[in-house]
């Protein structure tokens, strides 16, 4: 394969990689975006993910000279309806055909999945850029893809002189902590749960879901974050937030990865106290600011939420989507 003025080599990365594939990334995230996105634990973090596998679902770019120029990965899970495709292109060699040699490669990968997929189901192959990305946008549109969503991520400013407002708890429900071990399947239900009614879920097994959660490089079981219900003398978890110390790209910033609410006990206020507690207690930790990432036309109304306690957009995220099979939709697009 070749660009107008390189030969373009392409290879599966590996462990020994990670360094090399971080700054890349990283060199694009600071050319696009303004942050680093990427270190080195998360990324290994990352390329361990069950169903994800180097030699197969992803490759590295090298110019004539062996330089790393780009990535690309697809991530095709069961039950394989959804094949997602990420990749990027330093800077410096944008605009060379480069982009397209990558995903000439991700979608003949990402094809395999119609043979995979159940009888009868719908598969697309979906692909996300930051919405400054004009150029990534072409690429896609060029290729077929039509946007079909917008992701947000959403940022609370913490003034240091200020402690946060207090939580409002519903009567009944109160805060305690996560106990590993015995609390992981209750955890597992209230996500699994809240997040079925989110645009694109498709449910995760147990096993790999507390793998992906348990082993990340920031996992910190003081930020899982558990409202229950003593009702009938129980102990039932209803709702969690599952928070980080910090984001890889402002260490300055908590982190809530997955706030939801079982769905019998919503619209009674824990979603807001949750996220009240958290602020404060990233506060207390001394965090200049509290992130989160949101569908931007969320199917249970949580950008509310969040625009009421604070948060503002400060980055959107759109996804493309092409159909490679029609069928019946196995993820959620409405609310049941």
């Amino acid at each position: 394969m070749t660009t107008a003025d390189n030969q373009l080599l392409l290879r599966p990365p590996t462990l020994a990689d990670i360094p090399a594939a971080v700054a890349l990334m990283n060199a694009v995230s600071l050319a696009e975006q303004g942050v680093r996105q990427e270190d080195e634990a998360h990324l290994a973090h990352e390329w361990a993910t069950d169903h994800f596998d180097l030699a197969t679902d992803a490759r590295f770019a090298l110019d004539s000279e062996g330089r790393l120029i780009g990535y690309i990965e697809v991530w095709d899970r069961p039950p394989h309806v959804h094949p997602f495709i990420w990749g990027c292109v330093h800077p410096d060699y944008q605009g060379r055909g480069i982009g397209a040699g990558l995903m000439d490669w991700a979608e003949a990968r990402a094809a395999r999945a119609v043979n995979d997929a159940p009888a009868g189901a719908r598969v697309s192959v979906r692909a996300s850029t930051v919405s400054t990305n004009a150029r990534a946008a072409r690429l896609l549109t060029r290729r077929g893809y039509r946007p079909v969503r917008h992701f947000w991520r959403m940022v609370r400013e913490l003034d240091p002189d200020v402690t946060p407002e207090l939580p409002d708890w519903p009567e009944g429900i109160t805060l305690r902590p996560y106990f590993p071990g015995l609390d992981d399947r209750m955890i597992y239900r209230v996500v699994m749960d809240s997040f079925r009614d989110h645009w694109g879920f498709i449910e995760e097994p147990f096993e790999a879901w507390h793998r992906r959660a348990r082993e990340r490089p920031d996992f910190d079981p003081s930020l899982w974050l558990l409202a229950v219900t003593t009702a009938s003398g129980g102990d039932e978890i209803v709702g969690v937030a599952l928070c980080s110390p910090a984001s890889v790209e402002d260490p300055e910033m908590g982190w809530v990865g997955s706030l939801g609410v079982l769905r019998e006990w919503r619209r009674r206020g824990i979603a807001r106290a949750l996220l009240q507690y958290a602020f404060g207690e990233f506060h207390r930790r001394g965090r200049a600011r509290v992130g989160l990432g949101v569908d931007a036309a969320s199917l249970t109304g949580a950008t509310r939420l969040y625009e009421e306690v604070g948060m503002r957009v400060v980055r959107q995220w759109d996804q493309y989507e092409k159909v490679l099979r029609d069928g019946q939709e196995i993820a959620t697009e409405a609310l049941g």
